[in-house]
């Protein structure tokens, strides 16, 4: 919407959802304790196999074939073989999820949303990949439910769509970790 000449401020009422996620994110900010670290990988063979199979995974199975279900998939790997890190803090308690709901960051209209691929533990790439373009799908259609927008326990973001080399997420509270 153009903004009239001279405006130098404007004022919208957040939605219940960008209220709620502010919430979340500032309990995040004041209920936990922050560590990143950075780590270089070699996506050689990742990148390859990819390379090498994407033409024909979107002509049979109609899915593009992005680097995001792999990162999906090794996270999984990773938080069998560490339980601790899909792990959520209840009061004095810690819960182990022994399961994985894979929070996706997608950017919308309405913001940054994340939805969660539920279960990705059990499912394969093309299947995550799948899922994942159906969960942005939604988010760019303002159709997300809020069974998709809940029951995350770990989440992967993505600060490279903003241009961004690298970047420190805030935890989705009461997740203990972000990749």
């Amino acid at each position: 919407a153009a903004v009239p000449a001279g405006t130098r401020e404007t004022r919208e009422k957040m939605s219940t959802r960008r209220k709620r996620i502010a919430e979340h994110l500032l309990e995040a900010q004041h209920a936990t304790a922050h560590l990143t670290t950075f780590n270089e990988i070699d996506m050689s063979a990742v990148s390859a196999l990819r390379d090498r199979i994407k033409e024909r995974v979107e002509k049979e199975r109609g899915v593009k074939l992005s680097f995001m279900p792999f990162f999906v998939k090794a996270a999984c790997q990773a938080l069998e073989a560490y339980p601790v890190v899909n792990a959520q803090i209840d009061g004095e308690s810690i819960v182990y999820k022994h399961y994985v709901n894979m929070g996706i960051a997608v950017a919308s209209d309405a913001g940054l949303v994340v939805p969660s691929i539920k279960d990705a533990d059990s499912k394969s790439v093309l299947q995550i990949s799948r899922d994942i373009a159906d969960v942005a799908t939604k988010a760019r259609d303002g159709k997300l439910t809020m069974d998709d927008l809940t029951g995350g326990t770990f989440t992967i973001t993505n600060g490279g769509v903003f241009g961004s080399l690298i970047s420190t997420p805030i935890l989705n509270y009461p997740q203990v970790g972000i990749l």
